[in-house]
């Protein structure tokens, strides 16, 4: 069983930046692939990007091109999302997701792990 736990999540004004985290309690942490989603109220969950299990390849929505960074870091079983730039339309609840395949991918229905989630919340 991978449990994930997602941190950093808050308040900040437009422009601003915030860096998630996420903590993996799984022994072969670094054979999994990992991924960022996110849920804004009253919409579909969306995938934001997505680290190969060795962190060599990565993928982004478009939106977030240039803005946010995902990364690894295999030794402390923990991934990031650095997100800088911020808009108010990034405001979501913020998910970590792990799947077992090994390469990045942006398909939230590859991903067999989920974490509880963190709010982040941009104002204008």
């Amino acid at each position: 069983q991978v449990q994930l736990v997602e941190s950093g999540g808050g308040l900040v004004q437009t422009g601003g930046s915030l860096r998630l985290s996420c903590a993996a309690s799984v022994r072969t942490f670094s054979s999994f692939t990992m991924g960022w989603f996110r849920q804004a109220p009253g919409k579909e969950r969306k995938f934001v990007a997505t680290i190969s299990y060795g962190g060599g390849a990565t993928d982004y929505l478009d939106s977030v091109k240039g803005r946010f960074t995902i990364s690894r870091d295999n030794a402390k079983n923990m991934v990031y999302l650095q997100m800088n730039s911020l808009k108010p339309e990034d405001t979501a609840v913020y998910y970590c997701a792990a799947a077992t395949m090994g390469y990045a991918t942006s398909s939230e229905y590859d991903y067999d792990y989920w974490g509880q989630g963190t709010q982040v919340t941009v104002s204008s």
